[in-house]
């Protein structure tokens, strides 16, 4: 009897081997976001918060980075699950826009979902004199990082402004924190940053220094030509000293995956931010504009088929 329970307990240890462990695999995301002064930072560290929370065995963080452009570059090489992102940068990569820094279309680019808008604000020193666009010439300006979302805005709207680069005394390729930092040392008489309102490097610019938001007027973001861009405002009292709303451009913000993310992470990735809007709001205002009737508008890349999934459960898509 004794033997035919042992012979029984070891058929049972080889079955539960060969079944190989019972637990799940780990889903690892890893969320490109952008400088730690930006929007895009904060926002993807809750969502990393909340997708480790939510999603059942992930193991999710959120990476600093450059921003819209080497977020895209890295989802293409497979380094991240989720990335922040511009539309016209998303649809740069994809179609492999030279000019903008692609040289061939980066194919594995798949949407998730449309967020909030970025405002692109040029804030000046008001001891400069800067009051509008034509004030600029001559001036000494940070567009942000070289190749960046943020920099290929720049390019966009001074050109429809009839700038260039060499109309300027001093052109810095700098994140947001450190353009501040040279602005409050009198090092630099005005800062361009494609963010969400009420960014952080702004508000601190702004308690530090009197500061202008340099208008763009109307038929400028018109002669962009790229309706990724448009028009848009800036309330009043989004920044200290800032009395009146400012007219500026606007560009829509996306998250976007890769093909080589599962159909059931990306799933439950799209469903999970849905499901926390209120957390993910708590941790900036710019969350608060993301709205799912509004998750597919102007999406620049083939929808991933797991989020496509849960917009048809959403009703979205029918």
């Amino acid at each position: 009897m004794q033997l035919t329970k042992w012979l029984a307990a070891i058929a049972m240890a080889a079955a539960t081997i060969a079944a190989g462990p019972t637990h799940a695999q780990t889903k690892f995301i890893n969320i490109l976001t952008g400088g730690q002064s930006g929007v895009y930072y904060p926002l993807g560290v809750a969502l990393s918060q909340i997708y480790s929370k939510h999603i059942p065995d992930a193991k999710s963080t959120a990476q600093v980075t450059k921003a819209s452009a080497e977020n895209m570059n890295l989802l293409q090489a497979g380094r991240g699950e989720l990335a922040f992102a511009l539309a016209d940068t998303v649809s740069d990569a994809y179609t492999g826009n030279a000019e903008a820094g692609f040289k061939a279309p980066l194919t594995k680019l798949r949407g998730l979902s449309a967020t909030y808008n970025n405002y692109i604000q040029i804030v000046a020193n008001a001891d400069s004199g800067i009051k509008t666009l034509a004030d600029l010439k001559g001036k000494r300006i940070s567009v942000g990082a070289a190749r960046s979302g943020t920099e290929l805005n720049a390019r966009a709207v001074l050109k429809a402004a009839g700038l260039s680069y060499d109309d300027f005394s001093k052109v810095e390729y700098l994140p947001f924190g450190e353009s501040v930092e040279l602005m409050k040392n009198r090092q630099l008489d005005v800062t361009l940053q494609s963010a969400g309102l009420g960014v952080s490097s702004i508000r601190d610019l702004a308690t530090s220094v009197k500061i202008v938001v340099v208008p763009i007027p109307t038929d400028v973001v018109a002669k962009i030509g790229n309706e990724a861009y448009q028009p848009a405002t800036i309330p009043a009292n989004t920044y200290e000293g800032q009395a009146a709303d400012t007219p500026t451009a606007a560009v829509p913000n996306f998250l976007v995956t890769q093909s080589d993310v599962s159909d059931d992470l990306a799933y439950q990735m799209t469903k999970v931010l849905y499901e926390n809007l209120d957390t993910l709001a708590s941790t900036h205002n710019a969350a608060k504009a993301i709205k799912l009737e509004n998750a597919l508008k102007g999406m620049p890349v083939p929808l991933h088929p797991g989020a496509e999934r849960y917009y048809k459960e959403a009703g979205l898509i029918k």
